[in-house]
């Protein structure tokens, strides 16, 4: 989203500092910007800085969400069983963004490796190795996290792993030209 709505938080709201990925909770009545609205997160700017508010919180923001919480969707599955789609897989890890960046992951050239396991019994586990655009990034385990839950929303994953890894190092090189459009670094 490059447009900045202004909105006050409806209720009590959790949100996770940027860069720092911590966790405290914004208050009812808090003022927000609303700068990024992109893989159903939202980052906002207050006076307190930047933060990440997640799909469950939108409400607070005043937005309806399309899907439910993946938390909710994923205990309710019962499709863990049948063949994985890898191309799936990879759109899925599209759809996951750093709250700073426009872009989303695998276009930033943050995602190393990507392989599948089966498992006995039918089912899958997916692992991803990934890396951040600085080291010492507190959000590393937020978007890791948003990574795994969506993995984990696929039929045929019964199990995600996504690991953080430092090496290579990331540059700019690895972004990808798509990413370098949206960043205008073309």
């Amino acid at each position: 989203m490059h447009n900045v709505t202004s909105v006050e938080l409806t209720r009590d709201c959790e949100a996770v500092q940027i860069p720092i990925g911590s966790t405290l909770i914004l208050p009812a009545g808090t003022s927000v910007d609303i700068t990024q609205t992109l893989g159903n997160t939202y980052t906002v700017r207050t006076m307190g800085g930047l933060f990440r508010i997640a799909t469950k919180d939108a409400d607070a923001l005043g937005i309806n969400p399309e899907s439910a919480s993946l938390a909710e969707a994923v205990a309710d599955r019962t499709d863990v069983k049948g063949p994985v789609d890898e191309k799936q897989l990879w759109d899925t890890l599209k759809t996951c963004y750093d709250p700073e960046i426009p872009v989303n992951i695998v276009d930033l050239g943050l995602v190393y490796d990507l392989h599948v396991e089966p498992l006995p019994g039918g089912s899958n586990k997916v692992y991803v190795k990934m890396t951040l655009t600085a080291p010492g990034c507190g959000m590393g385990t937020v978007i890791a996290g948003d990574a795994q839950q969506k993995l984990l929303y696929l039929p045929g994953v019964e199990d995600a792993s996504v690991e953080i890894v430092w090496d290579p190092p990331w540059h700019q090189s690895m972004i990808s030209a798509e990413g370098r459009r949206i960043l205008g670094l073309e």
